[in-house]
């Protein structure tokens, strides 16, 4: 009977998990690829690219004109015929007015680069949730498969005492029983983690069937807490704020795009005259072809336009000043849930710690009196069941911990750039 509880005891300490280490390479290897082959993010960084293409076209002077014309019948003049005229002429808006267009546009592209780095930071946060599940549910099916040794080894024990006459069949039939509903669990948890693995490999944009390397650990930063980063200035730093801030300044610069528009544009030109020689006389200069320069101004009369353009643009800052308060808010929430999480995971992991060094030794004591019979072993089998559910708690309350570190990360704008490429 020894060498049945020197069994169970060597598999109850198999089943632990440590807490520390270092993050396996696997998991950062997942983030470079989902940086390189998400199709979210690459379009978020393409709308910025292309976003980049705005300031050349916006900052450059309006296409000068040329105006040729040829007379089906010749203009006479004192000094000849006119025989063709060009007119070239070239508009200039008022001065600043391609500044500020240059500026707004590059800001919108700065705005459209934040939110690209928004999406990254969000990414890398939903691979590493994603991966905790992953991590939960296959170490949820180890300790269901090696918990089904001990059972195996408690099956041995009641059988063993049955045949002694020291016990009853009904308690094989409980380790039966309860055998039977571990292999079902395995069974729809194993289903569970191939699905769960088919949309990892979807969220990084490869093939669903792909194999998924699970480390054997994560990592948890038990001892975390608020002051480690500076709430105010991480908020600011954060790209989801950072680019309402780049937005509410490109439309200040629409604002003085709109009013300095409603000032005259002023254009510069030369008009060309070909004139052919007089055969009827011969006055000075008889066939000099004219060069005349021309100042030409607009007369921004019609004003209801450029007033609801900056207006327009005004609404638009006031717009991205609440739509960062907005966002504020919601960040500071989400942090205040985190910062919780954080805690709770703490004291659950220490609790958790503390009571499996506890039902270890309570187990032991249960296994060795019915072993002398004078335990009752559904004691046994429902101290199992505990341990079992005390070591499933501490696995979701590890992915609890690591989810909230790395939405910890997200939070803080210190995100790891794991994209080489950009």
């Amino acid at each position: 009977m020894k060498l049945d509880i020197k069994k169970i005891m060597i598999s109850l300490l198999l089943i632990a998990f440590p807490l520390g280490g270092a993050v396996a390479q696997e998991l950062n290897d997942y983030l470079r690829i989902a940086a390189e082959n998400n199709p979210e993010l690459q379009s978020a960084y393409t709308n910025f690219e292309a976003a980049l293409q705005q300031s050349p076209q916006v900052a450059s002077l309006p296409d000068p004109t040329l105006t040729v014309s040829a007379f089906g019948r010749m203009v006479e003049t004192r000094l000849g015929a006119q025989e063709a005229r060009f007119s070239f002429m070239q508009m200039f808006p008022w001065f600043g007015t391609l500044k500020t267009k240059r500026d707004a546009a590059d800001l919108l592209a700065e705005a459209r680069f934040q939110e690209y780095l928004a999406k990254r930071a969000n990414l890398f946060f939903e691979i590493k949730k994603a991966y905790a599940e992953l991590f939960a549910i296959d170490k949820t099916i180890l300790l269901k498969e090696k918990n089904l040794d001990i059972l195996d080894s408690y099956r041995e024990l009641s059988l063993s005492k049955f045949r002694s006459g020291s016990s009853k069949m009904v308690n094989v039939v409980r380790v039966d029983i309860e055998q039977d509903a571990a292999l079902t669990e395995i069974a729809i948890e194993q289903e569970q983690l191939e699905s769960l693995k088919k949309r990892f490999n979807l969220l990084l944009n490869r093939d669903k069937e792909a194999t998924v390397a699970i480390q054997d650990t994560l990592v948890f930063d038990a001892e975390l807490r608020k002051g480690m980063i500076n709430t105010e200035e991480a908020f600011n730093m954060h790209p989801e704020l950072t680019k309402f801030d780049r937005e509410r300044e490109a439309y200040e610069n629409r604002a003085k795009t709109a009013q300095k528009s409603g000032l005259p544009n002023i254009g510069i030109g030369l008009d060309y005259a070909i004139i052919s020689e007089r055969m009827d006389a011969n006055p000075p200069g008889n066939g000099q072809d004219a060069i005349m320069p021309m100042v030409s101004v607009t007369l921004p009369i019609f004003r209801k336009k450029y007033k609801a353009a900056e207006r327009e643009a005004e609404l638009m800052q006031e717009a991205a000043i609440k739509n960062k308060e907005a966002r504020k808010n919601q960040l500071q929430s989400e942090l205040e849930a985190t910062l919780y999480d954080l805690t709770k995971t703490n004291k659950l992991l220490r609790l958790y710690e503390r009571q499996l060094e506890s039902s270890a030794q309570a187990n032991k004591l249960l296994v060795s009196a019915f072993s002398n019979d004078n335990g009752d072993f559904e004691e046994v089998l429902e101290m199992n069941q505990d341990i079992l559910i005390l070591k499933i708690q501490q696995i979701e309350a590890l992915k609890t911990g690591f989810t909230a570190e790395a939405k910890m990360e997200y939070l803080s704008a210190k995100t790891q750039n794991y994209d080489e490429t950009k």
